[in-house]
This record gives structure tokens, C-alpha cells and sequence, in this order.
């Protein structure tokens, strides 16, 4: 594990190869799995005060989701996470060409609202874990992602690298820039 201020890093976090192309695995991490998204209290507030924007690129089925049960619930780990439509699909998700985009980052590339979509989102595969005195770092291995490992492999993109931008806003350039250094360092010796 590495230590960066009020963080640890799992070594998979460095040592992975990992480089995602939505058009191969067709945005599956939005659509497939058990609960919502994470989000932070923060994104609750700035969805709540966009939703009428954001909406306007999502569908009906969604619409009607939002409009009987909210766009966030807590599951049942008390954490605050993203609404699902038919227990799948990500309540902000929109289809293109069969592949699944974030109604909420279409909003943000468009200029129409000033925040992107959730952390949680921008991160994955790396996954936070809140505890008292630290946040862990992880990488969330999952099936549907093992092209993505091929392709960073062929292309030498390790996970930190393909999430630098959402691991700066998170965390800030410092710390990243600190994880990078202890990243080469570390490459260095298993040489």
C-alpha cells in the first residue's frame, strides 16, 4: 500500500495496465452491476439545482424514475448512490449508437451546467472507501473491463495514468504528482 496524506493506495492502482474504450465495452460499468453510483453530498446539491437540464437529454423510462423515487437513494450499505431504472441502468444514463453515455457529463461538455458527473463516476475503475482517518484507493476489478487491460498494455497507460484528470480533482495535482513519483520509483525497482 502507499501512503499519501490521507490516503492509501492500493499497488494495483500503479501496477495496472488499463486503458477503457467506451466503443468496445459499450459504457457496461453504467449498466450492469448491483447498486447506483456513489455520490458525495456535494453532487446531490448540484444535480438537485440541474436536474431540469440534465433531464433534457435523458428518457422517459428515466424521467418517470426520477419523478416517482428521486435520482439518488441510499443502499444498503448507508451509502448515497445513483437511482437504477428497471434495477440496471444508471438513472442518468442515455443511449448512443447502442452505447451508454452520462446525461449529467453531456450537460457539462456542452457548457450547460458547470460540474461533471459524479467523482465516482470520472474515477472508475478506482474506487474510494471513506473511513475514519483515511480514504482508501482501489481498483475495482471486474470482467467487463478486461479489454481495457489489453489496450493500456498495448498502449503502456497504467490505471493512475488513464484517471489522472478525476484523481486531480479529487485529490489535487500534489497529490497526484506525488503518486506518480512514487509510481516510477517503484516501476524502477522491478526492473
Amino acid at each position: 500500500m502507499i501512503e499519501i496524506d490521507n490516503t492509501i493506495v492500493s499497488f494495483d492502482v500503479v501496477k495496472t495496465f488499463f486503458k477503457c474504450d467506451i466503443t468496445i465495452c459499450k459504457g457496461k460499468c453504467c449498466i450492469e452491476g448491483d447498486f447506483g453510483a456513489p455520490l458525495e453530498e456535494e453532487e446531490i446539491k448540484l444535480i438537485e439545482k440541474n436536474i431540469n437540464i440534465i433531464s433534457e437529454y435523458l428518457s422517459d423510462k428515466s424521467k418517470k424514475v426520477i419523478t416517482e423515487n428521486n435520482f439518488y437513494y441510499i443502499d444498503s450499505d448507508g451509502d448515497l448512490v445513483t437511482q437504477l431504472c428497471n434495477n440496471k441502468e444508471c438513472v442518468f444514463v442515455y443511449f448512443e449508437n447502442e452505447i451508454a453515455y452520462c446525461a449529467i457529463e453531456k450537460a457539462y461538455t456542452e457548457n450547460k451546467i458547470n460540474f461533471n458527473k459524479p467523482i465516482s463516476c470520472q474515477l472508475y475503475p478506482i474506487r474510494l472507501t471513506k473511513y475514519k482517518d483515511f480514504t482508501a484507493v482501489n481498483y475495482h476489478q471486474w470482467a467487463i473491463c478486461e479489454y481495457a487491460l489489453i489496450n493500456g498494455k498495448n498502449d503502456k497507460i497504467y490505471l493512475y495514468q488513464f484517471c489522472k484528470n478525476a484523481l486531480c480533482n479529487k485529490f489535487g495535482s500534489d497529490w497526484y504528482n506525488k503518486l506518480a513519483d512514487i509510481a516510477t520509483y517503484i516501476k524502477s525497482k522491478e526492473i
